[in-house]
């Protein structure tokens, strides 16, 4: 004889649709029945971060996984929702792009498009243009742009140095387009950025940058304490454990580090 769903799975359906606005998958297999109670019902309800933040969180977990189905449904949502503009969501592929490289970007980016004109599709209007690239509100002068991203590499990462110029990588890259650019684009606040970026940074297992990119969000004080402890639990159920645990440390370590700075 069937099991009845207890409450607690209840809870989790009505969760995931009213985030995702579609109905609950069919049939209640374990790995579906846990992921929606502690996945919808319980960590997406959680009052650390907002519904919002934790989409900058979620996305690029999603997207790095290679999940095509699952990012079309979260992209979806998140549009439907109201909780992301599409100029966000276009800003949030652009910041995943230079954390996690330019080809997993794409495939974001073929499918936000894809999801934006299926909404417009079923709400029978059509596609809206989209925003004007130029004029950028970077400087266009070569020195000038170096020098705005000399300063924004300070100030991003809360440190008193800034790398070389005179290299590919870190003038052409980091300098005049990463910091230059990107960080400075008016698309995405900065703590927005802060959520991608720690998220992109956790699942590439790239050590020197997650202590960075932890310690400047939390230094900063554009991601609290308690927001940052959200951000691995969320990260957690989208990633995997065994990774946030390893971000877990450096926010523990980051914490006490930021906390004797400022004291």
């Amino acid at each position: 004889m069937p099991v009845p769903p207890s409450d607690e799975s209840g809870r989790g359906e009505r969760a995931f649709s009213t985030l995702m606005a579609v109905p609950a998958p069919a049939g209640t297999p374990p790995a579906a029945e846990a992921m929606l109670d502690f996945v919808f019902a319980q960590v997406w309800q959680r009052p650390g971060l907002s519904r919002r933040d934790r989409w900058f969180v979620a996305l690029p977990c999603v997207a790095a996984a290679d999940a095509e189905q699952p990012l079309r449904e979260h992209v979806r949502a998140a549009l439907v929702g109201g909780d992301l503009t599409i100029d966000e969501m276009r800003e949030a592929v652009l910041h995943f792009a230079v954390y996690s490289g330019w080809p997993k970007a794409s495939l974001f980016n073929m499918i936000v498009d894809e999801q934006w004109d299926r909404i417009h599709q079923e709400r029978g209007e059509p596609v809206p243009p989209a925003k004007p690239l130029l004029p950028l509100t970077t400087p266009s002068d070569p020195e000038a742009r170096l020098l705005v991203g000399e300063q924004a590499f300070r100030d991003v990462n809360c440190v008193p140095y800034i790398p070389v110029r005179d290299n590919p990588y870190s003038g052409a890259g980091i300098l005049n387009f990463v910091f230059g650019e990107m960080w400075l684009r008016p698309g995405l606040g900065m703590k927005e950025r802060r959520l991608i970026t720690v998220a992109c940074v956790a699942f590439q297992d790239a050590p020197y940058p997650i202590l960075s990119h932890v310690y400047a969000a939390l230094k900063s004080r554009d991601v609290s304490f308690d927001e940052m402890d959200e951000l691995a639990l969320h990260f957690g159920a989208y990633y995997g454990w065994p990774k946030a645990s390893r971000l877990m440390q450096v926010i523990d370590e980051q914490k006490q580090r930021v906390t004797a700075e400022w004291a």
